[in-house]
Formats: C-alpha cells, structure tokens, sequence
C-alpha cells in the first residue's frame, strides 16, 4: 500500500496489548489539545457558516426562480449540490456535538439539516456512524465496511455472482458512477430505517418528528421544483441536483479508511487502545482552506476520530500535536495528497475485486 507520508515509516503496527496502554497513549494528547482550547465549542464559527450556506440556497432558488421554466436552469443543480453537501457537513457535525455542548440544540440544527433540507433521517444516520466512529474500518463492527455494493476484503468476495459479482469485479472503475446515487440512497435507507419497528428511533415522539421533517422535505422540494420547472425539467433537475450531490459526498468520504489497517485482521485488533485505533485505520488529505471547505473537515480523518466533538475550526490546529504525538510514539500517522488519496482507496477496491476477475477469467 503506497502512502504520501506516513510518519514513523510504516511497518507492521506494534498495537497496544490492552486498554490500559491504549488509554494511557491518548491521554497526554488529550491534555494538550484540552489545555489548547481545541475542545471548546465555536458555535459562532458555525452559526455564520449556515447563514451563509442558507443565504446560497435561497440564492440558487431565487435563480431558478428568475429563468423560469427552462433548460438554463439546469447548471443550478450544481452550486445547489455543492450547498446541499455543506448541509450535510453540518449535520454531520451537529451529530457530534462539535457545534455546542447542549444537546437539545444539536438535536434541532440536525434535525433541520439531515431531515428538513437533506430527506435524511438524523437517528438512521447517527446510530451507523456512532458504529462506524467506536470500531472503523473493523469489518464484523463497522457497517460502513459491511459487504453490500461494494466489497472491502477478498473473503467478502465469496459468493458474488450475477450483477453482484459483475459489481465487485469492476467496482474500481464504477465506483463514482455509483456515487450518483448515494444521495438518493441516503433518502432511502433513512425512510426504510423510521419505518422498521426496530429502528433507532426509541420513542413514538422522535418517529413522529423525524417522519414530519422528512415528508415536509419531500412535498417542499417536489412542489418548489413542479411549480418553478415543467415536469420534465423538474424531474432532470432534481437527478442531476441528487447525483451531483452523491458524488459529492462520495469524494468527501472516500479516502478516508479505504485500505487502511483493519482491527480484524490483527488477532488482538479489539484490543487496540482509541489512538491506535483511530489513527491507524484513518487517512488525512493535505491542502488548504480550499480542501477544508470542499471535503467539510473531514480531510482531518486522524483528528476528527480522536475527537469527534472537536470544532471543524480547530481539526487544522490540533494536527502538530497529533502528528508529533503519534512520532513519538512510533504510531504511523499516514497523510496524502488530494488525487493520490482516491488512487489509493481506488487501488484498495481493485485489488480486492481480483480474485473474482480471475475466476470470470478462467
């Protein structure tokens, strides 16, 4: 697996032999960046950024809105795919109480980001990402790494036939044209989750809220399009807003894990402390404020797993100390460039897809 910089050299991760060492490795960090100030909540940071990210929506709407019902407002899909994603990067965030520490308010901003303006269920959402932050890329605990569309280990590969296994054969190459529709899946998974009896929903009341927001998503965004489009245009628009906007997200979310270690490859990976575990199964991407801007923090992949109640403001800031502390420790704390970072988790998706290529071949 080729990397950009890892620092100390990458060689076989020497985990933590239990809790207590893990816990022990982490807790100096912790107290560096406490004593930094980079836990402390910037909810002004993020108040000015959802004015301005709403101000652009209502923009693109007021754009719309002024062509009429014609073709030319098809290229608005774009900057409005653009937006919906810095939604989603807020809601991501209020999920993790990055914004503030009262839970009530985060509970709203999500509510209206992920289930008002996105058609997203928050509780769906947060209860397999929560899965997803205690056991990355652990392929029995991780659901983002489950066998599904695509695969992420040879072994998951057993089996495949049919349209699967056309999919896993290729998935390299089809894997953004597959994120068009990750935006539309979300919607999906969402509803299907609030529907299920066992869903994460735990009370009547959140079904009821979260149930409300989604269909007052669904008939606001259906009649803002059928009243400012025709029915054609509208429905053009609202697959190119929706496959943009997936791939989008699916760029954001790529590189983050994909061929990196995996807990469950290591006989005693459960027991890797949080740092190790965090770090060596997470990958950052450099660049500057433009980067930050465009994947929503999460090129901080390493920091945002340490912490994930740290401000997106302050992911940037506590990387020195993150990277001094891992070299320190003899921890590899792998980071790459923008592009190289998907030629890595693209090269990560096509080598495991090889054994069933070589058996189409045969």
């Amino acid at each position: 697996m080729s990397q950009a910089t890892i620092l100390p050299p990458a060689a076989a991760p020497a985990p933590a032999p239990g809790r207590a060492r893990g816990g022990s490795e982490f807790t100096p960090l912790l107290r560096t960046v406490r004593e930094q100030g980079l836990l402390e909540h910037r909810p002004g940071w993020y108040a000015r950024g959802i004015a301005v990210n709403i101000l652009g929506i209502a923009a693109v709407v007021a754009g719309i809105a002024l062509i009429g019902p014609s073709w030319w407002a098809l290229p608005l899909a774009l900057p409005l795919a653009l937006l919906s994603a810095r939604v989603a990067f807020v809601a991501h965030d209020a999920g993790h109480a990055q914004i503030t520490a009262n839970r009530k308010i985060s509970r709203i901003v999500q509510l209206v980001h992920a289930n008002l303006l996105l058609g997203m269920s928050r509780e769906w959402w947060n209860d397999k990402h929560n899965r997803h932050h205690a056991h990355p890329n652990h392929l029995d605990k991780d659901p983002d790494v489950a066998a599904d569309i695509l695969v992420f280990a040879e072994h998951q590969t057993t089996g495949r036939e049919g349209l699967r296994g056309f999919l896993t054969r290729h998935q390299a190459w089809l894997f953004f044209p597959l994120t068009t529709l990750e935006g539309i899946a979300l919607k999906v998974y969402g509803v299907q989750s609030l529907l299920a009896k066992d869903g994460p929903c735990r009370t009547r009341r959140e079904r009821l809220v979260e149930g409300a927001l989604l269909l007052a998503h669904f008939a606001g965004y259906a009649a803002l399009l059928l009243t400012l489009l025709t029915p054609v245009q509208a429905l053009v628009f609202a697959l190119a807003h929706q496959m943009l906007f997936g791939v989008h997200l699916g760029m954001a979310f790529a590189p983050n894990h994909k061929g990196m270690e995996r807990p469950d490859e290591h006989a005693d990976g459960d027991s890797w402390g949080h740092l190790r575990r965090q770090v060596l199964t997470s990958r950052n991407i450099r660049g500057g404020a433009l980067t930050d801007w465009f994947l929503g923090g999460l090129n901080y992949q390493v920091e945002h797993h340490l912490f994930p109640s740290m401000p997106r403001p302050h992911l940037r800031l506590a990387q020195p100390a993150v990277r001094a502390h891992c070299a320190a420790l003899g921890v590899p704390y792998t980071e790459t460039g923008f592009v190289d970072s998907y030629r890595q988790a693209l090269g990560h998706l096509h080598e495991v897809g090889a054994p069933l290529r070589s058996e189409w071949a045969e």
